[in-house]
């Protein structure tokens, strides 16, 4: 079974911080960036994406980025500007990867889109459930998340901020250092976004409509390609239509 190769293991950031990251299959590398708030396992193993992928012959590699998971370090200070990409450079450098692919969901696709700015040089890459405006206005994102996180326990039921609260109860998340993650947020310059020359899927759910225009993202990627699968930005993860283009994709980077 595929499942049964599901290992954890930890590196250090560049900071000295450590941070776990999950492994399941064996074959081509495959590094998966989860979204904000939900971490690796719940993102890639739940939704069957990281089965699939391992299923097509590859090395799924999912951290749990900082602030996140396993990877909650406890000092305030640990969550320096630019941390998630810096610590998804840190984790390819860590396991010597020079030949393997790159994505990203939400928050974790903005991370692709800034490291393939700033050094990622991966074979194919995919950025899912995000548009444009989050990736090159990300610094000061994510404000009502930080007004629900500090207030826990003074919503209403029935709210859809008591909803967000079970969420994070759900997951068992860390409210302090899920608002510190929210100051590491950097603008990534729509200039450097045309200068990726990596072929890069631009996927997202069609009823995905807060996170700014992936028509725009796709356009602005010179080397890109858009899908759309039914759903919105949480049920797209499990859509099949989700999984047969990743698969096709990383399969072959001319086709999705």
């Amino acid at each position: 079974m595929i499942m049964s190769s599901l290992t954890t293991l930890t590196f250090a950031a560049d900071d000295d911080v450590p941070l776990t990251y999950h492994q399941l299959g064996t074959g081509r590398p495959v590094v998966l960036l989860h979204g904000y708030m939900a971490p690796a396992l719940p993102t890639w193993v739940d939704t069957g994406i990281a089965e699939r992928l391992a299923a097509d012959g590859n090395r799924v590699i999912m951290p749990d980025m900082r602030g996140h998971g396993a990877s909650v370090p406890p000092d305030t200070s640990a969550y320096p500007s630019d941390a998630l990409t810096s610590d998804a450079l840190a984790l390819i450098a860590h396991l010597r990867l020079t030949d393997y692919d790159l994505g990203g969901y939400s928050l974790g696709a903005r991370i692709v889109a800034r490291a393939l700015t700033v050094g990622a040089a991966p074979r194919r890459a995919f950025i899912g459930g995000t548009g444009l405006e989050p990736i090159v206005h990300a610094a000061g994102r994510g404000e009502n998340y930080r007004r629900i996180l500090s207030n826990l326990g003074t919503f209403e039921p029935g709210t859809s901020e008591a909803e967000f609260e079970g969420y994070v109860q759900q997951l068992g998340a860390d409210p302090g250092a899920r608002i510190r993650v929210l100051d590491t947020f950097v603008d990534t310059p729509r200039e450097a976004l045309a200068r990726i020359a990596v072929p890069t899927l631009v996927i997202a759910g069609d009823q995905d409509n807060d996170r700014g225009s992936v028509e725009d993202l796709a356009a602005t990627l010179s080397l890109s390609c858009l899908q759309k699968v039914p759903g919105n930005h949480f049920t797209a993860l499990f859509s099949t239509e989700l999984k047969d283009h990743l698969s096709r994709f990383l399969g072959d980077p001319g086709r999705s």
